[in-house]
């Protein structure tokens, strides 16, 4: 789940609903947190302007979109942010809670922990 969208549904009862719109910082979190990857120049298509600013498009696993952006350029090693697609878009949600659970895991009993439990 998107962590500001969490934040919004937090502490709400079933059957409440919420809409409105996550700013793009709020929904993915800031961009400059994101991964750096190095690769090789030659990695790119001859006809891509490979210089600090410039995104692209690349396929990813299962065939996502991934965003690579050019942080850095070295000589042959180039410094990219994997980027998702959507990190720069605000996000417009309506959300209904239809059932609210305990997140914390139930208690180990006793005897699974091999201690002696109290009378």
């Amino acid at each position: 789940m998107l962590p500001g969208l969490e934040s919004v549904l937090a502490g709400l009862e079933k059957g409440a609903r919420r809409e409105g719109v996550l700013k793009a910082k709020d929904a993915f979190g800031n961009p400059s947190m994101q991964p750096l990857k190095k690769m090789r120049r030659s990695a790119f298509p001859k006809d891509v302007k490979v210089e600090p600013g410039e995104k692209l498009v690349a396929k990813g696993d299962n065939d996502m979109n991934v965003v690579l952006r050019i942080e850095k350029v070295a000589g042959d090693d180039v410094d990219v942010r994997l980027v998702h697609p959507l990190a720069e878009k605000d996000i417009q949600y309506t959300a209904e809670v239809i059932q609210v659970s305990d997140p914390r895991p139930p208690p180990v009993p006793a005897q699974a922990l091999d201690l002696d439990e109290e009378s």
